[in-house]
């Protein structure tokens, strides 16, 4: 771990011979860049907002941050424009920890580790309740990305419908949602969700049992790893998964189950990244079997 500065934030930094992992000091918790050094950056940079920091409304930003889930206003959009409460080296990463905010009482601690030897991040996401009364709430953790690459979604394998009678997927969609729009790819094995800097929001929720999700940006292959426990309840109709774009960026977003925090209580969710370079854009289900599948 070394001290940097980075888009005009005091930050801290993890590299290992290929990548490096960026997160800021001064605003969050955010991770702020993942990407190979001296290369471009998996995550969106949100012009006007780098460097800045003590704003009196929330701000995008971009990078990956830590959020409570369900949504709402003003619980989700609490502030957190000003420096972490303590940053610490631990083996192979770093801990970053953001106190209570005044809404929800709920501290927010991210632990980061970079395999030395692999293109590899895992995230373990804790929220903390620190007020007086129970609180349901779910970790939440949402990666921002660039602009004009494409997510790729696995789909569950289809089923004979004489071996399976109910359904085995559950999908949850907002009163934006529209699959018109031409962003939308929706295949027999997957999804595909394109960033377009000249569309707004459109969004989209399942219940996620393929365990891993990918964005393409230039070259570059992003996936993101994380599990679903059937056995849980998960918000907005029992999403783990969920996916948002707009004209500034796409989220992938993935969520941990609902739990009651009693005071003093926590609840984690963990993330495992990888990153791969040189990967052929691909345009159908079978450019994701032939050059994505392999990887993951």
């Amino acid at each position: 771990m070394e001290n940097v500065v980075f888009n005009g934030w005091n930050c801290v930094r993890l590299a290992n011979k290929e990548v490096e992992v960026i997160i800021t000091c001064d605003v969050g918790p955010r991770i702020i860049r993942f990407g190979y050094m001296g290369e471009a950056n998996m995550f969106a940079e949100i012009p006007g907002e780098q460097g800045q920091r003590g704003e009196a409304a929330w701000q995008l930003r971009g990078g990956h941050r830590l959020w409570v889930a369900p949504e709402a206003k003003p619980w989700s959009y609490e502030l957190d424009n000003g420096p972490y409460e303590a940053v610490e080296a631990i083996a192979g990463g770093v801990r970053v920890r953001q106190k209570a905010g005044p809404l929800t009482r709920i501290a927010k601690q991210m632990e980061i580790l970079l395999d030395d030897d692999r293109n590899v991040v895992t995230v373990r996401h804790t929220l903390t309740n620190k007020g007086a009364k129970p609180v349901e709430c779910a970790p939440w953790a949402l990666s921002v990305m660039g602009l004009n690459g494409q997510s790729i979604i696995p789909l569950p394998a289809k089923i004979a419908h004489t071996e399976r009678l109910l359904a085995n997927q559950s999908w949850g969609i907002w009163g934006y949602t529209d699959f018109s729009d031409p962003r939308w790819t929706l295949g027999s094995r997957y999804l595909f969700f394109r960033q377009d800097p000249t569309r707004g929001p459109n969004k989209l929720g399942l219940a996620h049992r393929e365990k891993w999700v990918a964005y393409q940006r230039e070259n570059f292959l992003f996936v993101k790893y994380f599990e679903r426990q059937d056995d849980q309840v998960y918000p907005d109709g029992g999403c783990n998964y969920e996916t948002f774009a707009c004209e500034q960026m796409l989220e992938i977003e993935s969520l941990g189950a609902l739990t009651t925090l009693k005071k003093g209580g926590s609840a984690s969710h963990t993330e495992t990244w990888k990153l791969f370079r040189d990967v052929p854009r691909c345009e159908t289900e079978a450019d994701v079997d032939r050059v994505v599948r392999p990887l993951v």
